[in-house]
């Protein structure tokens, strides 16, 4: 708590305007979503390139979380970040695990799969929590610095495309219609932006909340996308994976003063 203080003072002047980013770059997030929904009722989006963005997203995630937003937790709030990470992770398991149990990234699912009613709604508002939780990270890092929320936006928005692309393939898949498809793609961008605004506004509680979206970076990294990426076994896939890590590492050299 103690530690905490200094920094929130020492943030100064251009706290709004990291605020102010951290929104824009949270309705950038959300048109992420939107888009993949629109490439899947347009069926013009190739599954493989899907899978590309999903290896690169997991490695640069993975980077993200060891790299910056650990670090940067345990250096605010000391050891006890530790354990709001771990509830961070543990979250979204008992969301997804509840809420949502059958989603895969980037995966079409054909209407035999699906309920008609049951795997609907489960899916989204299990990917809605999700996604609330990724506008919290995109915040949470811009209220440490510019640097950590920009490192944080671009992780997200790398799975921006496959959260609009699964969502819309479920909703298709029920039984739905393309417009109802487009606006699930929506509602996952408007709980990215209400995670944003959210985070921004509660900048007092951000001990809690920067470690939080640390465990849920962890978790969608290593639970969610990961396993997605080893289900294709080529050699650019691994490739891929070490790039995102690599990436993150070498904008840290180049950039991260």
């Amino acid at each position: 708590m103690h530690g905490l203080k200094p920094v929130l003072l020492a943030m100064g002047h251009d706290l709004g305007f990291r605020t102010a980013l951290a929104a824009g770059l949270g309705l950038v997030a959300a048109a992420g979503n939107l888009i993949g929904g629109y490439f899947v009722v347009h069926k013009d989006w190739p599954r493989k390139f899907l899978q590309y963005f999903l290896a690169l997203g997991a490695g640069y995630m993975l980077a993200v979380a060891f790299v910056e937003v650990i670090p940067e937790s345990v250096r605010l709030s000391g050891e006890s970040a530790l354990l709001y990470v771990l509830i961070g992770y543990f979250l979204v398991h008992l969301f997804e695990h509840t809420l949502a149990p059958h989603f895969h990234f980037g995966e079409e699912t054909h209407c035999e799969e699906v309920s008609r009613y049951h795997a609907r709604t489960s899916v989204l508002v299990g990917m809605t929590i999700h996604t609330f939780f990724d506008g919290v990270a995109i915040a949470a890092g811009f209220l440490v610095s510019t640097w950590l929320g920009a490192v944080i936006f671009f992780a997200v928005f790398l799975h921006k495309l496959p959260e609009g692309f699964t969502v819309a393939s479920v909703v298709l898949a029920s039984g739905q219609g393309k417009r109802n498809a487009i606006l699930a793609a929506g509602l996952l961008g408007v709980a990215t932006v209400a995670g944003v605004v959210l985070t921004s506004s509660l900048a007092g509680q951000l001990k809690y909340a920067l470690p939080l979206s640390g465990g849920v970076t962890l978790y969608v990294a290593a639970t969610d996308l990961l396993p997605e990426v080893n289900r294709e076994p080529h050699w650019r896939m691994a490739l891929l994976v070490f790039a995102g890590v690599v990436s993150l590492l070498i904008m840290r050299y180049l950039f991260h003063l």
